[in-house]
């Protein structure tokens, strides 16, 4: 399994990059929100986070090809993988409807907002509900934490955010509250050691608010 690559971005298509990558040339599968960032980078160094699948339809006759798909960062990998596992996406439907920060996708399907996600290209009302319905309860750390997760940036435990969000919803906080909450801590601050700093950081903040 190829989980990461790296190499000079030689050229760079609507929907795919070509790193070499000596003695090889390498040609990624990419989504539009990774393009993006990609565009004032050819001819430089670039390391791309990479999922291997087999392209092609054994059982009607047609040609297997490996392929591989990379993203900036491993939770977009990660993002991506969930997103395929959605019965009626699969790869190239996903690839497709990743046109936005993975943030913005994430928090449209945490806030149930089918309207806002069949806008996503090949993303249609029906197939909306389906990720919704798959999808739901998995994307606290993807709409917290992927901005945080670019190249360079410091970013907090991933376990920590989604514990704290589960304890902030047990002491009766709704989830868009609670994600509110989270990031204004993170504001603050970058890291919290464990669950219980970070709550105390979130509730001092609120009684020095209210005191103000």
């Amino acid at each position: 399994m190829i989980t990461k690559v790296t190499g000079q971005l030689l050229t760079l298509a609507d929907d795919c990059a070509t790193l070499n990558i000596p003695p090889f040339e390498y040609e990624v599968a990419i989504p539009e929100y990774t393009r993006r960032h990609l565009q004032a980078e050819i001819g430089k160094s670039i390391s791309l986070h990479t999922i291997h699948y087999i392209d092609g339809n054994a059982a009607q006759g047609g040609r297997l090809m490996p392929k591989l798909v990379g993203f900036l960062t491993t939770i977009e990998r990660d993002f991506f993988e969930l997103f395929c596992s959605v019965d009626g996406v699969g790869v190239k439907k996903a690839l497709r409807a990743m046109v936005r920060p993975v943030q913005d996708t994430a928090v449209m399907i945490e806030q149930q907002d089918a309207k806002a996600l069949s806008t996503l290209p090949g993303v249609g009302p029906a197939t909306a509900e389906k990720i919704i319905a798959t999808l739901r309860r998995k994307m606290p750390r993807f709409a917290l934490l992927v901005r945080r997760e670019l190249p360079g940036a410091e970013v907090q435990a991933p376990g920590v955010v989604e514990e704290t969000f589960q304890a902030l919803l047990v002491l009766g906080h709704v989830e868009a509250d609670a994600r509110r909450l989270i990031e204004q801590a993170l504001a603050v601050s970058k890291k919290y050691k464990d669950t219980e700093s970070m709550i105390q950081a979130i509730y001092q903040r609120q009684t020095g608010t209210a005191t103000k």
